[in-house]
């Protein structure tokens, strides 16, 4: 072969090889930022469904420590969350949602708190709050996918 035919087919081959390098690499780079969107707006819509879950749930929570339930009409909100927090949570999440639920639901049942009781209801803080399991799995599950990208 002649040299000039091998150093014109080395330029096409290294040129082709050159390109496709490049194409490859903004492939790769626009696919993993895709993903990263879509990781973020995933976090996003499960953090403001957990919080208008949780500030939902609070809100009944107090509710139920003063008043007994007449009309299920007032839990309709939480286990309408409940069943949407139900479609994207994971098993851990979920669980802690229905505790919290099942503890609102049932101090609905028991005697109204006083407000002596409901003030040393809230010094003791954590060991009353109904929520604290569920903030805590949120707080867990929204860091490992905050740490995926």
């Amino acid at each position: 072969m002649d040299a000039n035919i091998v150093s014109a087919l080395a330029g096409i081959v290294g040129s082709l090889c050159g390109g496709s390098a490049s194409v490859a690499t903004a492939w790769v780079t626009q696919r993993t930022s895709s993903k990263r969107q879509t990781i973020r707006a995933e976090a996003k819509k499960r953090e403001a469904l957990y919080g208008e879950f949780i500030h939902e749930c609070s809100a009944r929570a107090l509710d139920a420590c003063e008043n007994t339930l007449e009309k299920g009409e007032r839990l309709l909100s939480i286990y309408a969350l409940l069943n949407r927090i139900r479609l994207c949570a994971s098993p851990s999440i979920l669980s802690a949602a229905e505790a919290a639920v099942a503890a609102i639901t049932a101090q609905y049942s028991r005697p109204n708190l006083s407000a002596e009781e409901l003030s040393a209801l809230f010094r003791d803080g954590a060991k009353a709050d109904p929520l604290r399991a569920f903030a805590e799995a949120c707080r867990a599950e929204l860091k490992s996918i905050h740490a995926a990208f």
